[in-house]
């Protein structure tokens, strides 16, 4: 067992190799992540559990039949700017492609005629 560990540590006194970093490891350095160069990686994450599942997004819009989105409707809207007052990307809500842009474009009249805010104070 002792042979094993001194094969894997490298020596004191070797050379630092072309890319001159003297054998220390650092975040980029490719080396001691934990698992060896070929393993595969553990199913579900860094724990390895592998109990949770990501649903599939559905657009609310689509299941909910709702056809156009009122600017004046400032619940619905501020459900999609996030606390800054971004626009949160259809990738994070689910939204479809078609209800993401009229919902952008909803928001952009509600912000024009000041029912929403376009950046929250800091």
């Amino acid at each position: 067992m002792a042979d094993e560990t001194q094969a894997r540590t490298p020596e004191s006194g070797a050379s630092s190799g072309p890319s001159g970093n003297s054998g220390q490891s650092g975040p980029h350095s490719g080396g001691g992540g934990g698992r060896p160069a070929g393993a595969p990686r553990p199913a579900g994450g860094p724990g390895g559990r592998g109990k949770f599942f990501r649903r599939k997004k559905v657009c609310k819009f689509c299941t909910e039949k709702i056809d156009a989105i009122p600017y004046r409707d400032v619940r619905l809207l501020q459900g999609f700017v996030a606390e800054r007052g971004k626009i949160v990307p259809r990738r994070l809500t689910g939204v479809c492609t078609t209800h993401q842009r009229r919902l952008t474009r909803a928001i952009k009249q509600a912000r024009n005629i000041a029912l929403l805010p376009f950046a929250a104070r800091h």
